[in-house]
């Protein structure tokens, strides 16, 4: 079954401490060609993770949407048969999640205490941690994203430098948590029968690559490079003052969803099996 929406959402994430985020960005559109319009924070400001929560669960209700946040829903399973070797956790996506959620009492939804304190001995924070390659651990959608030239530079286990995605990814968890009762999570959760709201993982660099940005240079500084990728993704042109670049990759993100969710195969990867769903996740267009 392919689940039909009338509206789609890409959310750039942010894992930084404290309580409003400059780095986070939401995006939505319609069907048909409208662009995507970025979405103020309705409380003024920058966005919260906490805001960002409650906006789903009051959309996901209007409309069927699709929701799309650009972090790992889960850390790497298959591979090595556990999330945090040595360690008690849980074995499933939405258990970990509650877990997450039940030890982490940082500020917004944040899970840097995870990293720091918790389970400190699982995360690369430099090389007094030892070699970094030792903890360099994908899950099946990276190694074959990676496979196939994707090139998806790091792992939820690498928490230093301007790339690394942990705390957004286990920040991203507690969040999954507090909306899952409202929101079916995929793939984690089977697909909606038509009319219900749906949230997946994307990777904003698979919507920039469809757009035609060049590996490497998937972000749009400039107004120019940010219209040729919504033209080329079926949208009409952003008009006014272009957006930063979190704001460029979540309009172009939601344009790209828009374009995509109707391919059956973006459903049905065929690596995607009934395990992989229930531990690691999948990022939706890695196909």
């Amino acid at each position: 079954m392919t689940p039909r929406f009338v509206r789609f959402a890409a959310i750039d994430w942010s894992g930084a401490k404290g309580a409003r985020h400059k780095g986070i960005a939401v995006a939505l559109c319609t069907e048909g060609d409208a662009v995507p319009r970025l979405i103020a924070n309705p409380a003024g400001g920058f966005w919260s993770r906490e805001a960002v929560a409650d906006w789903l669960v009051a959309e996901a209700a209007k409309a069927p949407t699709l929701f799309g946040f650009d972090f790992s829903f889960a850390p790497p399973f298959v591979a090595r048969g556990a999330y945090l070797p040595g360690d008690a956790v849980p074995e499933t996506g939405p258990d970990f999640w509650a877990y997450v959620d039940s030890i982490c009492t940082d500020v917004d939804l944040g899970a840097a205490s995870l990293l720091e304190s918790t389970h400190r001995r699982h995360f690369y924070f430099g090389k007094a941690d030892g070699t970094k390659a030792a903890f360099m651990h994908n899950r099946l959608c990276e190694s074959h994203y990676n496979a196939h030239g994707g090139n998806k530079p790091s792992t939820v286990y690498d928490a230093i430098g301007a790339a690394q995605v942990a705390k957004a990814s286990f920040a991203g968890m507690r969040l999954l948590h507090r909306v899952r009762g409202h929101v079916p999570i995929w793939p984690f959760d089977p697909l909606p029968a038509p009319g219900a709201s749906l949230v997946v993982e994307i990777y904003t660099s698979i919507a920039a690559r469809a757009a035609g940005r060049p590996r490497g240079r998937t972000k749009m500084r400039d107004l120019a490079a940010l219209n040729d990728a919504l033209r080329s993704l079926g949208s009409a042109p952003h008009e006014g003052l272009p957006p930063d670049d979190h704001g460029a990759d979540a309009l172009v993100t939601a344009a790209w969803m828009r374009a995509t969710a109707q391919r059956p195969e973006h459903w049905t990867p065929d690596l995607l099996d009934p395990h992989i769903a229930a531990t690691e996740g999948w990022t939706f267009g890695v196909i």
